[in-house]
């Protein structure tokens, strides 16, 4: 049995090796080029664990660190899929060790032929894809997506990105890549979550930040009630978990602690745990 002495010292060390008060996975993270490490944004910013998400390029580097340090990283698969390979090489990565494929990010329609091919692997293989939505340039054609839904119920999706985040609201210009003001009850995003059992929502970049910045009371009962539907991810490219290297809406800060602490605010902490450890592991099948 620990003596009080020993039993401080390891509250102690969790709290520190826990900075959010529970363990943390980011389900959106790129890897990094030239001598960054993925490992400095996990440490800095206080995450437990990242999937990687690879892009062209990349995917001999996650492949890499999950087979270095898998305790700290899982990872996605990539191709381009207007390339008639792209599903032989992403069934291959499949059985070779990926749990899941994305971030899928190109300019084609969420229900083309190319599309269709993926949604099909993903039941066959039982794995999530993870979908970049950016009208008019990437997956275009998100108001069709309940039609997608129905059509592949064995399909597991996880949405991210702009049109995806701006489509909380019912009032949405296709224009606007982060809107602010009010958000208008009944949007898109908000019903498919609620109407269909095989979409998740990825958290993760600034749209995702936006989304509950824009409208804090309507993102804090957005997030209670899809607590069981929503992934906290970061897309977040500085270096150390403190903004270094960072550029663009947020200035020099870290996307995944602007995001986390948001959450902090908005829900309990058992809300909390949920969203950022307990439904990507659960969703993942990660140990």
């Amino acid at each position: 049995m620990l003596g009080r002495r020993e039993f401080l010292l390891s509250m102690a060390a969790a709290a520190a090796s826990e900075p959010w008060g529970c363990p943390v996975l980011d389900i959106h993270l790129h890897p990094r080029r030239g001598t960054d490490r993925e490992i400095d944004h996990l440490t800095g910013a206080g995450i437990t664990r990242a999937v990687l998400l690879p892009g062209a390029g990349s995917e001999e580097r996650a492949k890499s660190l999950v087979d270095s340090d898998g305790a700290h990283f899982a990872r996605f698969t990539n191709a381009d899929v207007r390339e008639d390979p792209a599903v032989v090489r992403m069934r291959i990565a499949l059985r070779q060790g990926a749990i899941g494929m994305g971030e899928l990010k190109y300019p084609v329609e969420i229900d083309g032929p190319e599309m269709r091919r993926v949604y099909e692997l993903a039941a066959e293989l039982q794995v999530p894809v993870l979908m970049h939505y950016q009208e008019g340039a990437f997956n275009s054609g998100i108001r069709r997506l309940p039609e997608l839904l129905k059509a592949y119920p064995k399909t597991v999706f996880i949405a991210h990105a702009n049109s995806w985040w701006a489509n909380i609201s019912a009032e949405v210009d296709d224009k606007v890549d982060y809107p602010t003001g009010p958000i208008k009850p009944g949007g898109l995003t908000d019903k498919v979550l609620s109407d269909y059992p095989n979409i998740y929502g990825d958290l993760s970049a600034n749209s995702g930040r936006n989304a509950l910045a824009r409208d804090p009371e309507y993102a804090a009962a957005f997030l209670e009630r899809h607590r069981a539907k929503l992934m906290f991810g970061s897309d977040c490219p500085c270096k150390d978990g403190h903004g270094a290297g960072q550029v663009g809406p947020v200035g020099n800060k870290c996307m995944a602690r602007e995001t986390l602490t948001m959450m902090k605010k908005y829900v309990s902490p058992v809300i909390f745990r949920q969203i950022a450890w307990e439904n990507g592991n659960r969703l993942l099948k990660l140990s």
